[in-house]
């Protein structure tokens, strides 16, 4: 599947548990310019569940998609100012 935006950037935290791919999503989307994505790589499945709240619930970051693999889980994530 092709995404239809451009990554800016991808954070791996595959192998990482609650909380760290929040916190590493965060400081990587902190140093991006407004308009940038980032794809996230992540191993944990609560990491659906955790960027998605992170993500609704933090002014200036914007969700785009997120896709369930077998093995790893993908989140973009747009920085929105």
């Amino acid at each position: 599947m092709s995404t239809e935006f451009n990554v800016t950037e991808t954070l791996d935290v595959k192998g990482a548990s609650c909380p760290m791919p929040v916190v590493n999503t965060k400081s990587a989307i902190d140093d991006l310019a407004e308009g940038d994505i980032l794809e996230v790589l992540a191993t944990d499945p609560g990491s659906m569940s955790d960027i998605d709240g992170w993500a609704a619930g933090t002014q200036g970051v914007e969700l785009v998609d997120q896709e369930e693999g077998t093995d790893v889980y993908k989140h973009y994530v747009r920085k929105t100012e």
